[in-house]
Order: C-alpha cells, then structure tokens, then sequence
C-alpha cells in the first residue's frame, strides 16, 4: 500500500502541508474561499512537528494492525481494502478512545463544536494527497515501499 513518508531533511517548517490538507479536505478546494468565506473550515489532519532545526509533517501511519480500528466503540473507524484507515463521521461519537489508544498521537479532537475525531484520510478519491503535492520541497513523499 501505498502510504506518506517524511523526508525531514528537506523540511523547513513552511507549514504549507497543513494550508493544503485543509484546502483538499474544504467544500470548495479553493485556498481563498477555504479559509475566507467557508463557514466551517476543516481541521488540518497533518501537523509539522518541529524541534530546533528538525521540522516534519506528521500524519496517521495507516497502520498494518491499527488499535485504533480495534478500540473504536462505534464502529467508526475501519480498514478498506486498500488497507486505509478511515473514519465514518456519522458512526463518530467523539469518545476518542481512538485518540487515546494510537501509538503515535496521528489522531486528533476537532476543532471548534465538532467533538468527532480528525485523521489522515489520505485524500481518498485523488491520486496524490493534497500535503504531497504542495509540498515545495518534496518534504512529503507518497510511495509504496518493501515491508518495514
């Protein structure tokens, strides 16, 4: 499957990953409209994690075995065939066991009123996610690599 790589090397925290995710994931997918006139802006579901000089955008891993699939009292989060991790935000009731059980802290409280989760969806339904193909530095990389 294929899944997001970060090359820190070539990160310098612009943070465009993260315009970008929100862009992809607006009604409009219009970067103006999105964080302008859109009502209700969607939450980023990448964030640059930064330490000194080390920066690196940082998404949900889309796990092999995911505990937060398993922990999901709802049923909302499940494995496609394709081996992403989803969310169905109708079956969400924003217990965030998910949140509490994800090794690596990818998963994430909305913004604002929504108490449902936000996570890396991938872009499902584009070829390239959105944080990959705005990335300016080819930061964020999006390939199917052997077994890890």
């Amino acid at each position: 499957m294929k899944r997001i790589y970060a090359r820190e090397e070539y990160c310098v925290g612009c943070r465009l990953c993260e315009i970008f995710c929100v862009v992809g994931h607006s009604k409009t997918r219009d970067i103006l409209k999105a964080y302008k006139k859109e009502l209700h802006r969607p939450s980023p579901r990448v964030v640059v994690w930064e330490n000194g000089p080390l920066s690196f955008a940082f998404q949900c891993r889309h796990c092999d075995q995911p505990n937060c699939v398993e922990a999901c009292i709802t049923g909302a989060l499940s494995k496609n065939e394709e081996g992403k991790v989803l969310c169905n935000e109708d079956k969400c009731v924003g217990c965030w066991t998910c949140i509490t059980v994800c090794p690596f802290g990818a998963i994430k409280r909305g913004e604002g009123d929504n108490k449902k989760i936000v996570k890396c969806d991938l872009c499902s339904g584009e070829e390239e996610p959105y944080c990959v193909s705005h990335c300016p530095n080819r930061a964020i990389v999006y390939e199917e690599r052997g077994v890890e």
